[in-house]
C-alpha cells in the first residue's frame, strides 16, 4: 500500500511508528556501543566519565592486556566447550523427547510427560541440589555443565507443540513405506522443525554461555572455571586486577592507556558478550516463527 492509498493519517502514523521503533532500537544498541567505545578510548577519560558518544584517543591496549590475563584463554575454551556440547545435547534430547511425547503408543506417555513438566514448578532448593551433584561426583567435573541441562521441560513443551501442528499424513505415508520412528524423526521431523530447533538452540546457547553459578558452587580447580565466572570474579576484584596488569606493563607505555578498574570491567564484559552478539543474528530469522508456532497449537 503506497502513501496515496493510506492517506495523510496513515502516513503520519507510520512515521511515528518508525520513530518509536528507531528510538527503541537505539536504546537497545547504545549500552553495547557505550561499552565498546569506552574500551578503545583513553582509560583516564573513560574513568572520568568523559566518553559518552564518540571514542577519544583510540587504542586497543585494553584488549591485548586483558586477553593476556592468566587463565582467561583456558576459561574461554571451557565456556565454548560447555556451550557447544551442552547446546547440541540439549537440543537433540528435547527434539527426540518432544517427538516421542506426541506418540499415543508410547508406554506411560502421560505419566512421563507430567513428571518432566512438574519440575518447572517445584524445586528442592540449592542445598539439596548441591548434595545431589556432590553425591553424583559432579564436582570438579566437566559433566556438571552438561548433564543437568540435557532435559529442559520448557524446550520439550515447545517442540512437542510444534510437532503436533505437523500434518499426521506425512508420518503415516513414511510408516507405510516401512520407515520406523528413528527414520521418521531423522528424515521428516527434524527438517520440518528447523525454526523451533533454531529457537531452542538460541535459548540453550545463551543459557550455557552466561551460566556461572554452577561454577561458583561446584568447581574449585581453576581448569574448570568458565569465562563468565572469571568475569564475575574480575568485576569484584577489578582494582587489584588493574594493579596486576599495570605492574606487568612496560613502564614506557602511555600513562593514559594504563589499566584502571573501569577499563578492566568494561573490556572483560565486552569480551564475554561479543560471541553471543556475533552468533545471534544467524539464528534470529528463525526466532519469531519458531517461538510463535511452538507456543500456540493449531
Amino acid at each position: 500500500m503506497n502513501s496515496k492509498q493510506m492517506g495523510a493519517g496513515g502516513v503520519f502514523f507510520q512515521i511515528i511508528l518508525y520513530i518509536l521503533f528507531g528510538l527503541f532500537t537505539l536504546t537497545c544498541i547504545y549500552p553495547f556501543y557505550y561499552l565498546f567505545i569506552n574500551t578503545i578510548s583513553s582509560n583516564d577519560l573513560s574513568s572520568a566519565g568523559y566518553i559518552t558518544f564518540l571514542p577519544r584517543e583510540i587504542h586497543f591496549a585494553n584488549y591485548v592486556k586483558v586477553l593476556s590475563i592468566p587463565g582467561l584463554s583456558q576459561a574461554a575454551l571451557v565456556s565454548v566447550y560447555r556451550t557447544v556440547v551442552g547446546t547440541f545435547l540439549t537440543v537433540g534430547a528435547s527434539a527426540f523427547l518432544g517427538y516421542l511425547f506426541t506418540k499415543k503408543e508410547m508406554w506411560g506417555r502421560q505419566i512421563w510427560y507430567r513428571c518432566i513438566v512438574v519440575t518447572m514448578y517445584f524445586s528442592a532448593g540449592l542445598i539439596p541440589w548441591y548434595i545431589t551433584m556432590n553425591n553424583l561426583n559432579l564436582t570438579n567435573n566437566y559433566l556438571a555443565y552438561i548433564l543437568p541441562t540435557i532435559i529442559t521441560p520448557f524446550n520439550i513443551i515447545l517442540i512437542k507443540t510444534f510437532i503436533e501442528a505437523i500434518p499426521p499424513s506425512l508420518e503415516e505415508s513414511a510408516a507405510m513405506d516401512g520407515a520406523g520412528y528413528l527414520r521418521v524423526f531423522r528424515s521428516i521431523i527434524i527438517p520440518l522443525t528447523t525454526p523451533i530447533l533454531a529457537t531452542i538452540t538460541i535459548f540453550s546457547a545463551v543459557t550455557q554461555w552466561n551460566s556461572f553459578v554452577d561454577t561458583a558452587f561446584l568447581m574449585t580447580e581453576t581448569k574448570y572455571f568458565t569465562l563468565q565466572f572469571l568475569l564475575w570474579r574480575y568485576l569484584n576484584e577489578s582494582s587489584s586486577l588493574a594493579a596486576l596488569i599495570r605492574s606487568s606493563t612496560d613502564m614506557a607505555a602511555s600513562v593514559a592507556n594504563m589499566q584502571t578498574p573501569t577499563s578492566v570491567r568494561m573490556t572483560v564484559t565486552m569480551i564475554v558478550v561479543l560471541p553471543i552478539l556475533i552468533v545471534y543474528p544467524f539464528f534470529q530469522r528463525f526466532f519469531v516463527k519458531g517461538i510463535m508456532i511452538g507456543a500456540v497449537k493449531g
